[in-house]
């Protein structure tokens, strides 16, 4: 990567009065009890106690595995107290770019006339303080251009009927694949379509209207709540039936469809990409209601790595991901860029910076007193230079 950093002299660093941190504790301080569901390494490491939950996720989790202080979770033997002190080293050489995208008078919400050039072919992290324009740079003037695919925060639409496999178009070539073994239509192996149960239309559950109070649900007595008309049941494909297959998980699905008599390709890349983002452990028919927003943003990537596109845009893509799995999304970003797009990721998470190519650190501050490209170089320039509030704790971090 050439090219020289852009620090503009008359930038003033404004440090921002009150940290999340610092609000936590004064709310702790003032007499109340606060309670923080947190993935955030500098937010745990304030906490007075602290229940770890495990030692997995999904069917490998749900219970308690410590409880304490923080520097006992760091010595507890579970995930997060091994990965609490993680740290992505800056990188020692970064990639050349292969051309860039112009960006020129970029006015949108706080903006002042913005021009930037973003190189591709690289990993590139937009950084800068909450409101300081970066979303407002991005997906005003690279989101809506030809060939670019954006994954940003919004939640997935779907209803209870809703699962990862219907979701991800994963379910497309199981059904296809089941379809094709036993010489039937493909429209028996959905739950929505003709195989469904008549008793419970498929959901597997009856709902129960106690008009006052809130609605009952309870398993189907008719499909046990398997969802499918007993002679769907019996139709196989490699030794087992579709409800057997909605049961497995990400993992498992992979390798049942990997190879052997149940090697499915298409069905095999897709849950190949759910794995990449961390999502091994959801079961194909998990209805989507009762995902985590963390896990539905990463159904979300995973499903996106599919479109055809050089450049991709990633509105924090950490968001709800465990510290264990950030490292997982990083390997996932290089194989994008490695394989010819170009990654654009506005983000907050110092690790992901650390493993960028190219930064563009926009601020000084927020809202009227950002919209200005503060910072343009390396990682290790922006640490070298210290002259922007993320370049201060980026070098915190990495230890320079």
């Amino acid at each position: 990567m050439t090219g020289s950093p852009r620090a503009p002299a008359s930038t003033r660093v404004r440090r921002p009065r009150r940290t999340t941190g610092s609000v936590l504790q004064r709310l702790r301080d003032k007499g109340n009890t606060v309670l923080v569901v947190e993935h955030e390494p500098d937010t745990i490491a304030i906490a007075d106690h602290v229940v770890d939950l495990g030692p997995g996720a999904g069917t490998s989790g749900g219970t308690v595995c410590f409880e304490g202080t923080v520097e006992g979770l760091r010595v507890g033997g579970t995930v997060t107290g091994r990965h609490l002190d993680d740290r992505a080293a800056l990188k020692e050489t970064v990639r050349t770019p292969t051309g860039t995208l112009e960006i020129r008078g970029a006015s949108t919400h706080n903006l002042q006339e913005v021009d930037v050039d973003i190189p591709l072919g690289a990993l590139v992290v937009v950084t800068g303080v909450a409101g300081s324009g970066k979303s407002s740079l991005i997906h005003g003037s690279v989101s809506r251009r030809d060939g670019v695919v954006s994954i940003d925060q919004g939640a997935i639409r779907g209803s209870r009927r809703s699962n990862p496999a219907t979701y991800t178009g994963l379910l497309d070539p199981i059904r296809k694949a089941f379809a094709k073994a036993n010489g039937v239509k493909p429209g028996l192996f959905s739950a929505n379509s003709d195989g469904a149960c008549p008793n419970c239309n498929g959901a597997g559950v009856v709902y129960t209207d106690l008009a006052m109070m809130a609605g009952v649900a309870t398993i189907c007595e008719v499909c046990e709540g398997k969802r499918f008309q007993p002679a769907v049941l019996d139709l196989q494909f490699g030794g087992r039936n579709i409800s057997d297959v909605l049961a497995m998980s990400v993992d498992d699905a992979e390798e049942f469809f990997g190879g052997g008599d149940a090697a499915t390709p298409a069905a095999h890349k897709i849950l190949e990409r759910l794995g990449d983002v961390g999502l091994g452990y959801l079961s194909l028919g998990q209805p989507l209601t009762t995902l985590s927003g963390g896990e539905l943003q990463r159904l979300t990537v995973a499903t996106h790595m599919a479109e055809k596109g050089g450049v991709y845009v990633l509105d924090e893509p950490t968001s709800g991901l465990h510290l264990a799995d950030v490292e997982h999304l990083l390997g996932l970003l290089d194989r994008l860029v490695d394989s010819g797009k170009s990654v654009i990721v506005i983000e907050h998470h110092l690790g992901v910076m650390a493993h960028a190519d190219w930064i563009i650190d926009l601020g000084p501050g927020a809202g009227h007193d950002g919209g200005r490209i503060v910072f343009e170089g390396t990682p290790a320039d922006l640490v070298a230079a210290r002259s922007t509030l993320t370049g201060e704790h980026l070098a915190a971090y990495a230890g320079a």
